[in-house]
């Protein structure tokens, strides 16, 4: 399996400006490349192949006098900009034809240089490495100090750069894992240990005064440190001030850069707890089933400012299990989890989200209706499993915020 590590970098003032050469440099390649399409569209001519492209918008544009600037930056950073172009028709053509899973995806549009995120790759052919005392060596930018917070477990096929809307440079490199050492991290657990996650929207609060962002089948809640709520009240003084500021000033600028920290530390902070929530959950069971949410469609309702990220601790939850073993199981969103008693499986109809304990009419027990759904989840995944039906992913893409320090100091370990 492919995972990304990311790592914090402090570049040199000289290596800022090395980078944006090179952020800028890949931004044009990967725009021209956008136009020449767009141009053979419109005139009904077939699409240039990448390795035209590659020829006039790289090898003959850097001999140009509009584009000699393209030779102050390492050719592999501009060659990996086409093939992101490649990549996004391809996707694009999959989408309308419906050979792609998930949402339409449209067009590929041109890059701004005012996009707050910026990004290049680095492949092996660019010849960088880390080096005996742990900084990252790329081409023509130099030696940048990492904050290592761990070490690699293998040599990494890829490192890309990226620039945050906060301003914070990372480096994100793309290890292949040993599947046998994944296997043997964590003590194997017992194989009847199965646990069923009823991922709440409308939950009471419990008596600590949390929110429960999941409800697990042994009755166990998870309270959500809800994040965005307790830092919503700098956000909005942050932007506010943003908003006050002169559109094209440095004043704004640098209010800009003050949102972005703001979100970055709630981001940053959600995240470590989905890390830890998932990997504590997948070490403890052999089986894990989940209810399939319709989050997209949650963001449209009075439920979009909930800051619990389910889409995000859910897709953490099915690549560590891929990743160690275990079995995961999706329970389609319109199984009526809540309508079944977990006790004798008599269905009791529908109810409203503010009945949140019921008793079942044909047997008398009580449920608490989370705990409740958490169970009959279980038992849905138990089926599943059961019948022999493919349970864990074929293929999981290297997730893009895996592991890494996100302004942890530390000493500098090579990988």
């Amino acid at each position: 399996m492919q995972l990304r590590y990311a790592f914090r970098l402090d570049p040199t003032p000289g290596q800022r400006s090395a980078l944006a050469r090179a952020f800028g440099c890949a931004r044009v390649v990967y725009n021209d490349a956008i136009a020449a399409r767009e141009r053979a569209r419109a005139a009904g001519e077939a699409f240039p192949t990448a390795a035209v492209l590659s020829r006039t918008l790289v090898t003959e544009a850097k001999r140009t006098r509009e584009r000699h600037w393209l030779g102050e930056v390492s050719a592999v950073v501009l060659q990996q900009s086409l093939r992101d172009a490649e990549s996004a028709y391809r996707h694009f053509f999959a989408s309308l034809k419906g050979a792609r899973k998930g949402a339409r995806v449209g067009a590929p549009r041109f890059k701004s240089r005012k996009d707050e995120r910026q990004a290049v790759r680095f492949t092996a052919n660019a010849r960088w490495k880390i080096n005996e005392t742990g900084r990252l060596l790329l081409p023509k930018i130099g030696e940048v100090k990492v904050r290592w917070s761990r070490t690699l477990p293998a040599i990494p096929s890829s490192v890309t750069v990226i620039k945050d809307a906060a301003g914070r440079y990372f480096a994100s490199f793309v290890i292949d894992t040993d599947p046998e050492q994944d296997r043997t991290r964590f003590r194997e657990p017992d194989p009847d240990s199965t646990l069923g996650i009823d991922l709440g929207l409308t939950l009471p609060q419990t008596p600590s005064g949390g929110t429960p962002i999941a409800v697990l089948s042994d009755g166990t809640k998870i309270d959500s440190p809800r994040f965005l709520r307790r830092a919503e009240k700098k956000l909005k003084k942050a932007q506010r001030e943003l908003s006050r500021k002169q559109k094209g000033s440095k004043n704004r600028e640098k209010a800009r850069l003050k949102v972005g920290r703001a979100h970055a530390k709630v981001a940053d902070a959600r995240r470590e707890f989905h890390h830890r929530l998932s990997t504590r959950l997948i070490c403890e069971s052999q089986a894990v089933a989940v209810e399939d949410l319709a989050v997209k469609a949650l963001a449209r309702t009075r439920l979009g400012k909930s800051d619990a990220g389910w889409s995000a601790f859910v897709a953490m939850l099915e690549y560590k299990a891929a990743r160690y073993g275990r079995t995961f199981v999706t329970i389609g969103r319109f199984e009526p989890t809540s309508q079944v008693c977990s006790a004798c499986g008599i269905k009791d109809g529908p109810k409203p989200l503010h009945v949140r304990e019921w008793t079942c009419p044909a047997c008398g027990t009580v449920h608490d209706r989370d705990h409740n759904a958490a169970k009959n989840i279980k038992a849905a995944g138990l089926a599943v499993t059961a019948c022999g039906a493919r349970a864990r992913p074929e293929h999981v893409p290297a997730p893009r915020g895996e592991a890494g320090s996100h302004g942890i100091r530390s000493g500098a370990r090579a990988a």
